[in-house]
């Protein structure tokens, strides 16, 4: 039997240890897409308790508190630090076979080095033991960062924000971890509500200094220039969140009728809508393509499912599930309209319903056009994807049907310092998949052909398709 968390936790063969200890454990982390907060690194800041680092803004938590009976009081609400944590401590034990015990006892483990597995006996002792250590040098925001090896973020920023922090984050000489903002304009997008369209257009008017009026080329200035804004910050990628792919066909004429009755305040039919909304994410796919940028699409969340504890606690604090959207034919129109037209910038596809895995991986297949290595990616499974189930299945259906060996790897998509143990992670779980096919046969064991696709899977594909200057914690990977 294997001791829980052992040194070959997910490794179950030679094979897979040695893979993971000579070519994953010890890569560097590029993070191309998360929700870190840039004030926090800007600030460097020290968290006063794990609470505040560990169960603040952590809906995956949440969830499974509230599945578990817990109080409202204790996930958001006014309980102090200890009370939610001693929560969440009573929860643990019950969350047996979800990923969240897994990653729970890992990030304990690293870098905190508690061992004791969380429960009502062992929260008091745990809580005082990382509240400890979270004064030490190390564990600030940008302390944890180095902790893990990470030699470059990228944030997730709307177009009209300042990039205030990330200017003061640029200034810093010769960092450890390099801070990216990322473009994500999905606010532009929400077409439907007019009151809260013209809220933003009018924000976005403020941070471009140029005007918006009722023809979709003002609002293609405005937005250009906020993009330059963006790339002369470093920023190399673009995020859209979307329930499926908006691929209409427009007119210029037709567009411009829908953006002049919203922004009179008009509500928009759900024809026009689609297709303003399809004009849009067409017009800023091209601009990433003349920028050299990646675009990345996360299809297929059905959000704010509560309308009740939405109204009481905004977005983004647990209520959505996995969708059941149309992808194919809308993604394929989508695509299909960019790369005839020499416009389809480097794309990265993430899909939320496992059953379009093979959908992905074969979509992908469609555009590759042999100018960069992997051109179109599937990327890494995704929010409630992100285990063990999710990533190797993902995995598998790149294997079957693409390049494994051109993946750019594995992404936190959260808003923890802490969540760098998915990383590890996604490795453990690369290499056992691979020692798995020598064990009964399928793949050859050559050690130097398997770790190169190991280190690339984990690091260097990555760093050569963003192409993003790395800080120091990439020193010595070669």
């Amino acid at each position: 039997m294997k001791p829980f968390l052992g040194e070959d936790f997910l490794l179950e063969s030679d094979v897979a240890s040695d893979l993971y200890r000579r070519f994953a454990a010890g890569m560097p982390i590029i993070d191309y897409h998360c929700h870190l907060s840039p004030a926090l690194m800007a600030a460097d800041h020290r968290f006063a308790t794990i609470t505040e680092l560990w169960l603040d803004g952590d809906h995956y938590k949440w969830r499974a508190m509230r599945s578990n009976g817990v109080p409202e009081r204790f996930c958001t609400g006014d309980a102090g630090p200890w009370e939610k944590f001693e929560a969440w401590a009573r929860t643990v034990p019950d969350t047996l076979r979800n990923p969240l015990y897994h990653w729970t006892h890992m990030e304990l483990r690293r870098p905190f080095g508690v061992t004791d597995l969380l429960s009502p006996a062992t929260a008091r002792r745990v809580f005082d033991r990382c509240n400890e250590r979270l004064q030490e040098d190390g564990f600030t925001a940008l302390g944890l960062l180095r902790q893990f090896r990470v030699a470059a973020v990228c944030t997730t920023d709307d177009p009209v924000d300042s990039l205030e922090h990330h200017r003061t984050l640029q200034a810093r000489p010769d960092p450890d971890t390099r801070v990216y903002p990322t473009w994500r304009p999905d606010q532009l997008l929400a077409v439907e509500d007019p009151q809260a369209f013209n809220a933003y257009v009018g924000r976005l008017e403020q941070a471009s200094g140029l005007p918006v009026g009722g023809r979709l080329r003002s609002l293609l200035d405005a937005l250009e220039a906020r993009h330059d804004v963006f790339h002369e910050m470093g920023c190399r990628a673009s995020d859209h969140g979307l329930e499926t792919m908006y691929a209409e066909r427009w007119t210029d004429g037709e567009a411009d009728e829908a953006l002049g009755r919203l922004r009179g305040g008009r509500a928009l039919e759900p024809g026009p809508a689609l297709k303003l909304k399809s004009a849009l994410l067409h017009a800023l796919a091209v601009l990433d393509h003349a920028r050299g940028w990646v675009q990345q699409y996360h299809l297929g969340a059905l959000r704010n499912n509560n309308t009740r504890l939405r109204r009481a606690l905004g977005p983004d604090t647990g209520f959505d599930s996995i969708g059941d959207f149309e992808i194919a034919r809308p993604l394929s129109r989508f695509l299909d309209r960019l790369d005839e037209a020499d416009r389809l910038a480097r794309t990265i596809l993430y899909n939320l319903n496992p059953r379009d895995n093979a959908l992905m991986a074969t979509m992908i297949g469609n555009f590759q056009d042999g100018t960069v290595p992997g051109k179109l990616q599937y990327g890494s499974g995704w929010w409630f994807l992100d285990q063990l189930d999710g990533m190797t299945a993902q995995m598998d259906a790149l294997s079957n049907m693409g390049l494994l060996s051109r993946f750019v790897g594995m992404v936190t998509d959260s808003r923890s310092f802490l969540s760098y143990s998915r990383h590890d992670y996604f490795r453990r779980l690369l290499c056992n998949l691979l020692g798995e096919d020598v064990r009964r046969g399928r793949l050859p064991d050559d050690r130097d052909l398997l770790g190169r696709l190991v280190s690339n899977v984990c690091f260097f594909n990555a760093r050569d398709y963003f192409g993003f200057a790395l800080g120091r914690a990439a020193e010595g990977a070669s």
